[in-house]
């Protein structure tokens, strides 16, 4: 039976990885197929500067880099930030999915212009970057934000009601003034007003984390994984010094 781990971006209890795990629920996934969530070991407090982005970098690689040998047969990592990725390509055979790029990629297939919809004005850095990456700058038509601060443990916890009312009016305003096709949640975090917002708006709305479950079935059912052209393996990756500077 295939099994995929999902790497959790922030060290967490079970019942607010349980939050995390909810979003198997909004998609439709082959049977036989399973998601394990695990939290990586450290992390940053949040994702707003270099080195919070090196930290985070360094977190899920060491969280990921035991999963093909347990098992695992593909790895998704759970933040638009994808963080991580490169260096697990790096280190696995088996596919490694990241929401950032595969969101804005799968957003092209369905819409030539999108707008990526965030709590808060911080993480605008994680978006621009991925953009400039995949020379998408021209098809973003907006990145916006509602500027409330996201917890990463509780997601939208007792004001949920209120942030998916201030994230639609948000999201209307990329719609109408900016000209967006297509509406990116700008978190993973954010999944809870996903049903609210596809619902309301009238432009298909891209849940990241639900669509990297999909991507690693597709991967697995068409026998595909990351290039080593692209992702050259180490020829000596210090696994042991790794695994200990987090013990």
């Amino acid at each position: 039976m295939p099994k995929v781990l999902v790497i959790v971006p922030f060290p967490m209890s079970e019942e607010n990885r349980s939050l995390r795990r909810a979003q198997l629920s909004s998609v439709t996934l082959e049977r036989g197929i399973s998601f394990i969530f695990e939290s990586v070991r450290v992390a940053p407090k949040h994702y707003v500067s270099a080195g919070d982005m090196t930290l985070a970098d360094f977190g899920v690689m060491q969280a990921g880099l035991s999963a093909q040998e347990r098992g695992f047969d593909a790895v998704c990592i759970d933040t638009m930030s994808d963080s991580g990725v490169a260096a697990l390509r790096s280190a696995l055979d088996i596919p490694v999915i990241g929401p950032g790029r595969a969101s804005m990629l799968t957003a092209l297939m369905f819409a030539d212009r999108f707008s990526i919809l965030a709590m808060w004005p911080h993480w605008t850095h994680l978006y621009t970057k991925t953009l400039r990456d995949l020379r998408l700058s021209d098809h973003c038509a907006s990145i916006r934000w509602i500027d409330h601060q996201p917890d990463n443990q509780g997601l939208l916890g007792e004001k949920k009601e209120e942030v998916i009312a201030a994230l639609e009016a948000t999201a209307r305003r990329c719609i109408e003034e900016d000209g967006a096709q297509a509406i990116l949640l700008g978190s993973t975090t954010m999944h809870e007003a996903h049903a609210a917002l596809a619902a309301a708006l009238p432009v298909p709305v891209i849940n990241p984390g639900p669509l990297t479950y999909k991507l690693a079935e597709a991967a697995l059912g068409l026998g595909l994984s990351h290039s080593r052209a692209a992702y050259p393996a180490s020829p000596d990756l210090p696994v042991d010094l790794i695994n200990g500077m987090t013990t």
